[in-house]
């Protein structure tokens, strides 16, 4: 059997830009951008107004149905092998390798040097590892395949290679599929450290100029993997730390990004701000006021808790606690979030109005917690269901509230000693 009775190559027009899949119902925006109808839609109701891949402000969100295109599609569809899926939306549209041919085809990466023709190998080796939990544990027991792809990514230079960027896309997209199933996750930090001079220029590239929102998720998820150690990821960004924090910065504050690209910037984020020149680099790039429209306007749990948790870091230095207090729409939404949201996210904003009102005893955000009902909310989290450290901290701002109240509040006794919860 050749090589074209084993492999059917997808069009690239044929993708999705958001989920690179092959669309089902294609639809253009004004922008004259395609998208599959269903990722658009979540990707509108989602409160976005701009254009996934062009980043342009829509002037209508309405949408024309691309017969053309969904026509040629079906044409394609129809005389491409296919066989039956895992998932039953994509059979007879989105033809998988069995896992023989994906371990015969990672056995043909090996054994050649990576060029621009690896890129469709990629590619199917994506949607393989996309299509199931066992597919990406597959792969993995592939002898040294996910080092195999580290050092692929460690030998491209997009600068040269044709067409390199998509590569380069692709390549990050499938490492972090296989990274979700894989075992010594250090082992491939370290290495991905040992290699950084060519790896971090691809990361980059692909955060600033990556062609869709996937590739640039995969590098922030693959970067968290790497910055989660202090000292490792002081190494691993050197002089590019500026460059990275810009554009994770960028796919957490912008609103071009869904919730999914949101947390995975946040998470990558929250990591590296355990330095303290990242998070005055944040405090810079205008953090604070991003981070209170995320809460006030993301209904994301995952969001909301990262959310408060770099807020929560960003306020351990002098310039992040100024900025909070400077910012009375960022503390009047910490302290909405304290209440019906998660137990991590009480836990995370108890844990910032602590450290600014307890510890460094800032009195405009402790008067900006009064106006917003916090002093009542702290009351129903110190008579909740709540863990030892937050209540210790719930009652030591009860504290600092019965101190500077003149209301009933002052008759309200506490029994907690100051303990420091970090």
């Amino acid at each position: 059997m050749g090589r074209d009775d084993l492999y059917i190559t997808v069009p690239t027009f044929f993708r999705c830009p958001i989920s690179l899949d092959v669309m089902k119902s294609p639809v253009s925006l004004c922008t004259g951008v395609t998208y599959d109808r269903s990722s658009i839609q979540r990707w509108l109701d989602g409160g976005n107004n701009t254009c996934p891949a062009t980043m342009q402000v829509l002037q209508t969100k309405d949408f024309v149905p691309n017969h053309n295109l969904q026509r040629l599609i079906r044409i394609w569809s129809d005389s491409a092998l296919t066989r039956p899926t895992s998932d039953p939306a994509r059979a007879n549209i989105f033809p998988l390798l069995t896992q023989e041919q994906a371990r015969n085809l990672v056995t043909q990466i090996k054994s050649q040097n990576p060029n621009p023709n690896f890129f469709d190998s990629i590619t199917k080796l994506v949607s393989f590892a996309k299509d199931s939990d066992q597919n990406r544990k597959f792969l993995n027991s592939i002898d040294r395949f996910v080092p195999l792809l580290v050092e692929i990514l460690a030998n491209s230079n997009y600068t040269i290679i044709g067409n390199s960027t998509n590569y380069v896309e692709e390549l990050f997209v499938l490492l972090e599929l296989v990274l979700r199933e894989y075992r010594d996750r250090d082992c491939i930090a370290k290495s991905l450290v040992e290699k950084r001079d060519r790896v971090l220029p691809s990361m980059v590239h692909v955060l600033k100029q990556g062609s869709t929102l996937a590739s640039r998720i995969a590098v922030a998820k693959v970067l968290e993997l790497v910055v989660t150690d202090v000292d490792q990821s002081k190494l691993f960004l050197a002089d590019q730390s500026d460059d990275v924090v810009l554009e994770l910065f960028r796919l957490m504050s912008s609103e071009s990004s869904d919730s999914v690209a949101v947390e995975a910037a946040l998470s990558t984020l929250v990591c590296l701000s355990k330095l303290k020149r990242i998070r005055v680099r944040l405090v810079r790039l205008g953090c604070v006021k991003a981070l209170g429209k995320l809460l006030l306007t993301n209904t994301s749990v995952g969001v909301i808790e990262r959310s408060l948790k770099l807020l929560e870091t960003v306020s351990c230095c002098k310039e992040g606690r100024t900025e909070i207090c400077n910012d009375e729409v960022c503390v009047t939404a910490i302290v909405r979030k304290m209440l019906k949201v998660s137990a991590l996210s009480t836990e995370n904003a108890v844990a910032v109005l602590w450290s600014l009102c307890y510890l460094f005893r800032e009195e405009v955000a402790a008067e900006t917690v009064g106006r917003s009902n916090g002093v009542t909310k702290i009351l129903l989290i110190m008579q909740g269901n709540c863990s030892p450290a937050v209540k210790q901290m719930a009652g030591d701002l009860l504290k600092v509230f019965r101190v500077n109240s003149k209301s009933c509040l002052s008759s309200y006794d506490t029994k907690t000693t100051h303990i420091m919860p970090f």
